[in-house]
């Protein structure tokens, strides 16, 4: 038996390897990127030096320095904020709350946060802060 051996060039390329190399990195790329959810509101965190990482949470509460408070982007009253923690804390199942605080932001105000938190069984809190900078 003799087999016919072809000299000739391969004239058609193959896209399925391509294909397959583009997939896996796109993969990567999702699997890798930050998963923390970020406002639309501006805040100057306080810096401190010994920063830990946040864990990725819904449960986001920010205070502009004007003292106006956020729950994730959308502006909510104080005295409705148990309210509103209440409804996102059952549709989510988390049980951690971030405080992004601006630094001019007085301290009581964060105390009523941390309150509001509380009466609805919140009792994890993160302040979050950034590194400080030489």
């Amino acid at each position: 038996m003799k087999f016919e051996m072809s000299q000739k060039p391969l004239t058609i390329f193959s896209f399925s390897s391509l294909t397959d190399i583009v997939l896996l990195l796109l993969i990567f790329f999702l699997l890798t990127s930050q998963f923390v959810v970020q406002t639309g509101v501006k805040v100057k965190l306080p810096a401190a030096k010994n920063m830990e990482q946040s864990v990725p949470t819904k449960l986001v509460v920010s205070i502009t320095e004007e003292g106006k408070v956020f729950l994730g982007s959308k502006a909510v009253d104080v005295a409705a904020l148990p309210a509103e923690l209440d409804g996102l804390k059952q549709q989510n199942d988390e049980n951690n709350l971030i405080i992004r605080a601006d630094k001019s932001v007085q301290i009581d105000l964060v105390i009523k946060v941390i309150d509001a938190a509380r009466s609805v069984g919140i009792d994890k809190f993160t302040i979050e802060t950034e590194k400080e900078t030489f």
